[in-house]
């Protein structure tokens, strides 16, 4: 993801983002046929469901799409093979199966808010904004109060890019949720990526003094700092937040990251080594947190650990292509290690990333502030 501050300008899913959605499960029931009348063949089909359910929580995507395949039209649990085959789907990035999947699934009302917001993450994949926007909203008329709705579906936007449809949907989200700290923080992301810094320090403040003694809250007081430029106060606020117990992996990437704006480096031993153990722990803790990647490749391309530097670098890009800072890293790493193609590639790539950023500023200036407005939430 782009970074205005290369931090951590990820959801608030707490998680969520190593696989899309909860997994459905299958009924007891159908989950215990009656061993007495089964056959062989649908108990086989059975356990290649449970197997495959059991591999999409660990978020094992592709393992776990053949059991869903083997046991499809052998089992009566319908429902929980086909969502499932289209979470994984989602999880392998082919959205167009999974669309395929959930266009034809058959579900009770409370199941088809899941469908829906599945459909959404899978929309916002294949690019399509406004089908994504239609699924969000079914899935809000079904289910208001559910959070993670809004929130897992904005996660995509961020990934794709989406400001202005992240917008959106968290404004939905909060229309139905006005105290949701977390959505509130999330919106708040958003607008920081569109330059709107003090209706994004608002949500940020808005978010902090409703959850004010939580990781929620610590994260947007840190996040509020370090837009308004407060390196010091997001230093003090995170290791703060830290010391009472919230060792949130996105507050330990925030303590590291900042530390190094502060100017922390090989030298200041004592900053340095507090930077990189909280760095080396939110990686540990989160592989797949991009900012988390980035800053600790960052980290290492400063002790000349270039090799290990890339490799972090390369999976925060991966993870990320949309953010700056991975590009900026990488291609400084690649010309310390020689490699001077490498580096024009990446130099190349940020160029183009920062045209694009610059375009979605100059057209949200030209009518997006009345969506940003939004709904305000009151504590």
């Amino acid at each position: 993801m782009p970074f205005v501050i290369a931090l951590s300008f990820a959801s608030l899913s707490f998680g969520v983002q190593q696989r899309p959605f909860p997994p459905a499960q299958s009924s007891p029931n159908m989950a215990a046929p009656n061993q007495a009348n089964a056959d062989d063949e649908q108990q086989e089909a059975e356990n290649q469901l449970q197997t495959g359910i059991a591999l999409t929580k660990r978020g094992r995507f592709q393992e776990a799409i053949p059991h869903f395949l083997k046991a499809r039209g052998r089992v009566v649990e319908t429902f929980a093979l086909d969502f499932n085959l289209a979470l994984c789907y989602v999880g392998m990035r082919q959205y167009l199966l999974a669309i395929q999947e959930l266009s034809n699934i058959h579900a009770g009302k409370q199941q088809r808010a899941e469908v829906e917001n599945l459909l959404a993450q899978a929309y916002i994949g294949n690019h399509q904004q406004r089908e994504a926007l239609d699924a969000v909203n079914k899935a809000a008329t079904i289910s208001p109060h559910n959070e993670k709705l809004y929130l897992f579906v904005s996660d995509g936007c961020f990934e794709q890019g989406y400001y202005d449809l992240g917008i959106q949907i968290t404004n939905l989200g909060l229309q139905n949720l006005p105290k949701s700290s977390r959505l509130l923080y999330q919106r708040g992301l958003f607008r920081m990526r569109l330059e709107e810094i003090e209706p994004a320090n608002q949500d940020f403040e808005l978010a902090r003094h409703i959850s004010p003694d939580s990781d929620i809250g610590y994260i947007a007081a840190v996040q509020e700092a370090l837009s308004s430029g407060n390196i010091a106060g997001a230093i003090r606020t995170a290791r703060e937040g830290i010391g009472k117990g919230h060792h949130h992996f996105m507050l330990l990437t925030m303590l590291g990251e900042a530390l190094l704006r502060s100017g922390a480096t090989p030298a200041s031993l004592a900053e340095f080594s507090e930077a990189q153990g909280s760095l080396e722990r939110a990686v540990s803790e989160r592989p797949g947190y991009s900012s988390a990647q980035i800053a600790l490749g960052k980290l290492y391309l400063l002790q000349r650990r270039v090799e290990e530097a890339i490799a972090h670098l390369d999976l925060g890009r991966q993870l990320d292509p949309y953010n700056p800072a991975a590009y900026t890293n990488l291609a400084e790493a690649y010309r310390i290690n020689g490699n001077r193609e490498k580096a024009r590639q990446m130099l190349t790539v940020l160029a183009e990333l920062n045209r694009q950023q610059a375009a979605r500023i100059s057209s949200a200036s030209g009518g997006h502030s009345g969506i940003a407005a939004g709904p305000v939430a009151h504590p």
